[in-house]
């Protein structure tokens, strides 16, 4: 299979008269004469390879690429292995449709598998899905996978990303299913809030660890407090960090979720992504998307097979508990080989650089005049600092070739520090933040 595939007049012809046409016209034989277009459409003539080139690195010229990078809120710059790049870049990988036909397929069906493995063992849950769109539609299809007839609310806390808050309610407005925001509190859930919130109709519990501020939760508390009023907790979390913090398993999480662009995938101007699923064996029936399982074929070797679920969630849609259908598996992929490559003792060091250089860019930041917003609260790689002009400030950093961290609302800014950013780069934006802030 190559990437791009041509085929001559004459081929086509022939492709034509197997299928049974005459013609290309004879395509749409069964659409009536009269919403048929007669003229053709008004469409600049085609241009060459070369000409298309050059038109399109001049509208890539237009990006703003910057070295030097302190923001995340979602999507982080990461280093990812070569090896990464060159697997996925394997033509026998690329095709996209669903690999419903087992016996043709076991190669792809092969590395869901893997991913699905990799991730279970990554959050310390009994069962994972193949991949949904991002981390987004994973923390929301979660929330419904919580629902039943009894219990069909569903609090979100306020520290969690926003993005995610957003499509909750996109998909519970649809559904008539009520979204609750427990309130922060300095930087973390207010648990006093949510255990008030806890009423008897409350499905689930949706919380961000690290949340979006950064900032680490009482995770067992929290669960402890959830499950005690009968309701189960879905837990938004980075995978990075899961090298260095308790799995959504070890604090007893229902449904483990989250973004899987650190897992080897670049920012990419902003996608296509990876959400990750991952839940209990009293929850894997209801995992929306695909999951494959391994088993042995008629000869008694290993074989792998999509496994669980019936064929609506795919196919039958209007009796589908889900929306997702589309194939991630390339994704899923880089993500698997990313984990391969790096290990446990790889993650575990890109994670400990993550928090340890955040840490130190907190603190030359704190000496430069930016005073951390939360200043008492432990966190993983992402912290917030106060700002009295936070426009002012990313402009001039951004006029030397550095993405600042993300404005806040009330003058803040959100920072994040990986393992890409050096000693030196720090110092140099602490510098320049204590010229442009007068420190």
């Amino acid at each position: 299979m190559g990437g791009y595939v041509p085929n001559t007049p004459e081929e086509q012809q022939e492709m034509l008269k197997e299928c049974g046409f005459s013609g290309f016209m004879d395509l749409y034989r069964d659409i009536p004469e009269s919403v048929l277009r007669k003229e053709p459409l008004e469409m600049p003539e085609g241009k060459s390879e070369l000409e298309v080139r050059r038109i399109v690195e001049g509208m890539a010229a237009k990006n703003k690429v910057y070295r030097h990078i302190f923001r995340g809120a979602g999507a982080y710059n990461h280093y990812i292995p070569a090896i990464v790049n060159t697997i996925a870049g394997k033509e026998d990988f690329r095709t996209a449709y669903t690999p419903y036909q087992a016996e043709i397929s076991q190669g792809i069906l092969q590395s869901i598998f893997e991913y699905q493995t990799d991730i279970c063992e990554l959050t310390g849950m009994e069962a994972s899905n193949a991949g949904v769109y991002d981390g987004a539609t994973a923390a929301a299809e979660a929330c419904e996978m919580c629902r039943d007839r009894k219990r069909n609310r569903i609090l979100v806390s306020a520290a969690v990303d926003p993005k995610i808050l957003s499509v909750v309610r996109t998909y519970s407005f649809g559904r008539d299913v009520p979204v609750t925001v427990i309130p922060e509190h300095d930087g973390i859930t207010d648990q006093e809030a949510m255990k008030e919130l806890l009423t008897p109709d409350v499905s689930c519990v949706l919380l961000q660890h690290p949340n979006y501020y950064g900032n680490l939760e009482a995770v067992e508390e929290i669960s402890e407090a959830v499950h005690a009023a009968g309701a189960k907790l879905v837990a938004s979390v980075n995978p990075i960090s899961l090298a260095v913090l308790k799995t959504p398993g070890e604090y007893g999480a229902d449904v483990a979720v989250g973004e899987g662009q650190p897992l080897g995938l670049p920012l990419a101007d902003g996608g296509p992504y990876l959400g990750f699923m991952a839940a209990g064996a009293k929850m894997m029936r209801k995992l929306p998307g695909r999951i494959v399982g391994q088993t042995t074929d008629c000869d008694g070797k290993r074989a792998y097979v999509l496994t669980l679920q019936a064929r609506e969630q795919h196919i039958r849609r209007e009796k589908a508990s889900s929306n997702i259908c589309s194939n991630e598996a390339l994704c899923a992929l880089r993500a698997s080989a990313y984990m391969a490559a790096m290990g446990p003792s790889g993650l575990r060091e890109a994670a400990v650089q993550c928090t340890s250089k955040a840490h130190y860019l907190r603190d030359r930041l704190k000496e430069a005049g930016l005073a951390p917003a939360f200043e008492n609260r432990e966190f993983f790689h992402e912290f917030v600092t106060e700002c009295p002009d936070a426009g002012k400030l990313l402009q001039a950093l951004a006029e030397q070739g550095i993405l600042g961290g993300l404005p806040l609302p009330d003058n803040r800014i959100l920072w994040c520090a990986t393992e890409m950013n050096t000693k030196e780069e720090m110092d140099w934006t602490a510098s320049l933040v204590k010229e442009v802030c007068g420190a």
